[in-house]
């Protein structure tokens, strides 16, 4: 009856790696699984953990890396998100200066302040480029297209 305690393990990681599509919950279903092998060759059952363990850190930390290279030689990555917005065009709603101000990017309005500490304040309706995210404010830097 142990091993079904291993097969359900492997199916709930099997659920959360369709959610989550990150490969960890795969590698973890695969050490659930090996550790359903050792139950059917009649291992104990630390033993069985061991080898669960094992199998998944080595699956983890081998067969993720190589899979997750080989995906990204056939498929673009595509950021979503935040990661999404960096490199993007906007436009400046308020000044926007280092302590603060305000920006549109892509119909959504997001806090902004200027990348460069030195840099001079940025005017409403000056064009802006994100140059990254800081949590909910877009750090920007003025747009080299005018």
């Amino acid at each position: 009856m142990g091993w079904l305690w291993w097969v359900g393990a492997a199916l709930l990681f099997g659920i959360l790696e369709m959610a989550s599509l990150d490969l960890v919950f795969a590698m973890l279903a695969g050490g659930a699984v090996a550790g359903a092998v050792a139950y059917a060759l009649g291992a104990p059952v630390w033993l069985q953990c061991v080898v669960a363990a094992v199998c998944a850190l080595l699956m983890l930390f081998v067969l993720r890396p190589w899979l997750l290279h080989r995906l990204r030689e056939r498929v673009d990555l595509v950021e979503t998100n935040a990661a999404a917005l960096v490199g993007r065009e906007a436009v400046a709603l308020s000044t926007v200066t280092p302590e603060g101000g305000r920006v549109k990017i892509g119909g959504e309005v997001w806090s902004a302040r200027v990348a460069d500490e030195g840099a001079a304040p940025i005017p409403p309706g000056a064009p802006v480029r994100v140059a990254r995210i800081d949590g909910a404010t877009a750090v920007v830097a003025p747009s080299l297209e005018v």
